[in-house]
């Protein structure tokens, strides 16, 4: 096999993305902590994962569930303390698991230090390292708005001037023009890759060259020349895997942004498929069906456009987005087949794959009365369309679907109450289809959706194909199956997916006949051109 460089070993890898709120708790408080993760890391080496990605676990007023940071070189209490990450990250070492922390650069809190300094005075030195505008109370300097809802600008009347922020009122828009700000930046950075950090995660970082007097809050001038800076500074020579959060990338500039000169990011998360499924030039809480063919066209686009030239993420799920097997898959009668085969199909792709915790057991969305959410946006969303007159169930319908909560229900371990996630009273509750949706009923069971996602690490780990595999699409026109082939000098890989919940002949006239079946999410298939609703196969061919 082909040995990937070291500094690129992430080519190779898979990450698993860790909510810690959601995902262990160790001490009886009902939110999951640090010494949780650790006492679960034998599950996550049993899966097969190389890096934990971690939601932020800095110190934080919770305002966005740690995305708003008042100390970045602190852990907040409820996750443990500074002492317990070291350990984290000596722990998951043992286990050949690195840890990737998620950065929120873009802002912080307002309860950090510097922001407290910044607004008593304009003549104070911290002031400038915040995004500062002089109007008249009550006249903010422009139209824009939150992502949260509300003006993205906030009166302080102490200094007589307005802040931005383009997200909650409790998250100033740090001032990346002042080069004081980066540099503390930057020491911090090299500050936690000293305590071990294996790489980070950098949330919405196309914003940090936002210039809001033209009203542009996303990919502003002097982004890649931010970020190339912050690369020479810390990232480089480090063997480090990053990833920025970019939700307004394209193929071009996901090239600039994972070149592979690592002059950047080891990769980007781009979400041009995230968001077909909702209404065009509307919210993402405007629902429709996702467009198939687009989709498929969306994909395929990506494959070729960074092939050589850059570098995928592949994921599905994260934190902010519901459950893939209810979105696109079937989460009743076909929910082990439909989640297999979402599996089966993105991880043959070329990229490095992302799994969030539970989808490797078919968590699915919870539909809850509104005072069961605990997230902001949801919560804003809800007000602000009543007030507009929505309709309460099109409402709910929309927060079922789409809500970010979806995602952060507590990770289900086992049938014991609070499905092994605590002994006390969860945060948020737990999904009630735990006492069947459980890791402890998988993690033995050959033909589960985790023993699927077990076995697909494998494959990724032992064939170079999924590594540097051209990709070609098939069947670009068909509105029921999702096809592709991989190959290089070597192998050939082929990955066929019926998409929907019906019982479809496949075009293809039996190209597998002389491949060898490696993953399929049905025990009985005959392989024949009949495939079951959801049937996904994927077959290889060794040429030498």
């Amino acid at each position: 096999m082909t040995k990937v460089n070291d500094e690129k070993w992430w080519k190779k890898a898979i990450v698993y993305q860790i909510y810690p709120r959601s995902f262990q708790d160790s001490n009886g408080d009902g939110i999951g902590d640090l010494n949780g993760i650790i006492r679960r890391l034998d599950y996550l080496e049993n899966l097969g994962i190389d890096a934990i990605w971690l939601s932020p676990v800095c110190q934080s007023p919770q305002d966005d569930n740690g995305y708003d940071i008042s100390d970045y070189q602190n852990i907040d209490p409820m996750f443990g303390s500074l002492e317990d990450m070291e350990q984290l990250i000596e722990e998951a070492k043992k286990h050949h698991i690195r840890i990737m922390m998620d950065l929120v650069l873009n802002h912080s809190s307002d309860e950090h230090r510097w922001f407290q300094e910044a607004k008593k005075s304009r003549d104070n030195p911290y002031h400038d390292y915040y995004v500062w505008r002089d109007g008249e109370e009550g006249h903010p300097p422009n139209d824009m708005r939150s992502c949260f809802g509300g003006s993205a600008w906030e009166w302080v009347p102490e200094v007589e001037q307005y802040y931005f922020h383009q997200f909650s009122i409790k998250q100033p828009d740090l001032n990346w023009e002042n080069e004081k700000v980066r540099r503390e930046i930057y020491a911090m950075i090299r500050w936690w890759i000293e305590k071990g950090a294996g790489g980070f995660r950098l949330d919405v970082i196309d914003q940090i060259a936002k210039e809001p007097d033209r009203e542009v809050a996303a990919n502003g001038p002097r982004l890649h020349e931010f970020i190339r800076e912050m690369s020479r500074e810390v990232f480089q020579g480090r063997g480090l895997i990053t990833v920025g959060e970019t939700w307004g990338a394209t193929p071009e500039l996901a090239k600039l942004y994972s070149n592979p000169d690592g002059s950047e990011f080891s990769m980007v998360f781009q979400f041009e498929h995230i968001v077909l499924d909702q209404q065009e030039g509307e919210e993402k809480w405007d629902l429709k069906p996702l467009p198939f063919l687009r989709f498929k066209e969306t994909m395929n686009r990506w494959q070729t456009g960074l092939a050589g030239c850059g570098w995928n993420s592949l994921f599905w799920n994260n934190h902010d987005l519901p459950r893939i097997v209810s979105r696109w898959g079937n989460d009743k009668e076909y929910r082990v087949e439909s989640a297999k085969m979402l599996a089966i199909l993105l991880h043959g792709m070329q990229g490095t794959p992302y799994i969030y915790q539970g989808e490797e057991l078919g968590m699915t969305n919870a539909a809850y009365d509104i005072s069961d959410y605990r997230d902001i946006e949801t919560r804003n969303m809800y007000r602000e369309r009543l007030d507009k007159g929505y309709d309460v169930k099109d409402i709910m319908n929309s927060i079922h679907a789409k809500g970010r909560d979806n995602a952060r229900t507590p990770m289900q371990w086992d049938d014991s109450e609070n499905a092994g996630f605590t002994d006390g009273i969860p945060w948020i509750r737990v999904n009630p289809n735990y006492k069947t949706i459980n890791a402890a009923r998988q993690v033995q069971d050959p033909n589960s959706i985790f023993a699927c996602y077990k076995k697909l690490i494998e494959i990724r780990k032992n064939h170079d194909v999924l590594v540097d595999g051209t990709f070609q699409m098939l069947l670009e026109a068909d509105e029921n199956f999702f096809a592709y082939e991989r190959e290089d000098a070597n192998e050939k890989l082929l990955v066929i997916c019926n998409f929907f919940g019906e019982t479809l002949k496949c075009p293809l006239a039996g190209e597998w006949e002389s491949m060898t079946l490696l993953a399929c999410n049905y025990t009985l298939t005959d392989q024949s051109r009949v495939f079951m609703p959801y049937e996904a196969r994927m077959y290889l061919l060794k040429k030498k």
